[in-house]
């Protein structure tokens, strides 16, 4: 079974839920303590991580992946030839940047870069700009027109 069908399937089989504090009190709170400052750097490269682990293949797929991982409602907004903006929303979402202080969603940028990189085969790197009046995250992802073997 390949890694995206083993993620899907994961999904599938395990319909539990976490409540929100939970995955707060885990993502906000221990996270940011055992990593200190570094917790952005961190982040983005375990969310590149990830997404070598977990192989996606198409723009739905990723959009299945933030959702069933918890991470929100995955949009691409506008793609060109050496970038996409991608916005993330959700309840989840506007709730974390309504009571959460210093933001980060460093993994999901991580994530969506590795994926991109994977996909088009090319360098793949994310910015993140928090939308807090409009409750959500948009991410430009940038390329090299170059491919890489």
């Amino acid at each position: 079974m390949e890694k995206s069908e083993q993620a899907k399937s994961i999904s599938v089989a395990s319909p539990l839920t976490v409540p929100a504090f939970g995955y707060e009190l885990i993502r906000e709170e221990l996270i940011s303590d055992l990593l200190g400052k570094d917790r952005p750097a961190i982040l983005y490269w375990a969310g590149k991580r990830l997404a070598r682990n977990y192989p996606l293949f198409s723009l739905d797929e990723m959009k299945e992946f933030f959702l069933n991982a918890g991470w929100g409602e995955l949009q691409l907004v506008k793609e060109g030839k050496r970038e996409a903006e991608f916005e993330l929303t959700g309840e989840l979402i506007r709730n974390r940047i309504q009571r959460t202080t210093n933001l980060t969603f460093q993994l999901e940028a991580g994530f969506l870069a590795e994926q991109i990189q994977q996909q088009k085969k090319v360098f793949a790197e994310a910015l993140e700009t928090l939308k807090k009046d409009e409750g959500k995250v948009r991410f430009l992802v940038q390329w090299d027109t170059a491919p890489f073997d």
